[in-house]
Order: structure tokens, then C-alpha cells, then sequence
């Protein structure tokens, strides 16, 4: 699965890690997180992320 950086601030969205202190389960793919998540650093929305 691939990674997405934020362009913001540069966090790294990993899919087998998730980010389940905000609701996304580890082994969630980048496609499939919610569109109203938001970066746990920053607080950029999903769509300012790129794939590294």
C-alpha cells in the first residue's frame, strides 16, 4: 500500500500504521479514509496529500 505525505507540514500517512488515535484502523489504504479526516499534525485536509 502506498504512503501520502502531507504538503503542509510532511507527516507521513503510513496504511499499515493508520492513524487510530483519529478513527483509521492500521492496514487502511490512503483511498479509503475518510474524506473529512484531517492530518493529526497540522490539521490539513485529505486532499492536501501526495503519494511519496
Amino acid at each position: 500500500m502506498q504512503k501520502y505525505v502531507c504538503d503542509v507540514c510532511g507527516w507521513i500517512y503510513d496504511p499499515q500504521k493508520g492513524d487510530p488515535d483519529n478513527g483509521v484502523d492500521p492496514g487502511t489504504a490512503f483511498e479509503d479514509v475518510p474524506d473529512d479526516w484531517v492530518c493529526p499534525e497540522c490539521g490539513a485536509g485529505k486532499d492536501q496529500f501526495s503519494p511519496v
